[in-house]
């Protein structure tokens, strides 16, 4: 039987696929809602935070800042650059590795985020980056 579900924010779990320097907890998956196609979850990255480089496979992403600002990376070197702030909305197609970072010295980045499957996390080491970027 099909029903809208309710996910209190006291209910959000972080046993979830982590990166380092950031703290993902799912609201929505399969654990929760029994979701197969969807993984809504915030984020959350520390002040003077740099995350680690990382893809999310198969699946698309969208950011919603909701505090603070950040500072994306992105490319097989992480070459591109942009930066967002409370309200925008950042789309990263799938397995493009990118980077968070937060330059604040005293304000988190808080986000929600939205992808399509589950939350499929590829954390890349430097050593892959470095690969990438003699391939080239």
């Amino acid at each position: 039987m099909s029903e809208v579900r309710i996910v209190r924010f006291g209910d959000l779990d972080q046993r979830t696929a982590q990166t380092p320097g950031m703290r993902r907890r799912a609201a929505i998956d399969r654990a929760s809602v029994g979701s197969e196609k969807l993984w809504v979850g915030v984020v959350t990255v520390d002040p003077a935070t740099r995350t680690g480089a990382h893809h999310h496979g198969d699946c698309d992403s969208v950011v919603c800042v909701t505090e603070g600002s950040i500072s994306i990376r992105w490319g097989a070197r992480l070459e591109n650059r942009a930066e967002a702030g409370p309200g925008d909305f950042i789309y990263i197609p799938a397995r493009l590795v990118h980077q968070e970072i937060n330059e604040s010295d005293s304000m988190p980045v808080s986000s929600i985020v939205v992808r399509s499957g589950d939350n499929v996390v590829e954390n890349v080491t430097s050593e892959q980056l470095a690969d990438s970027e003699r391939s080239r």
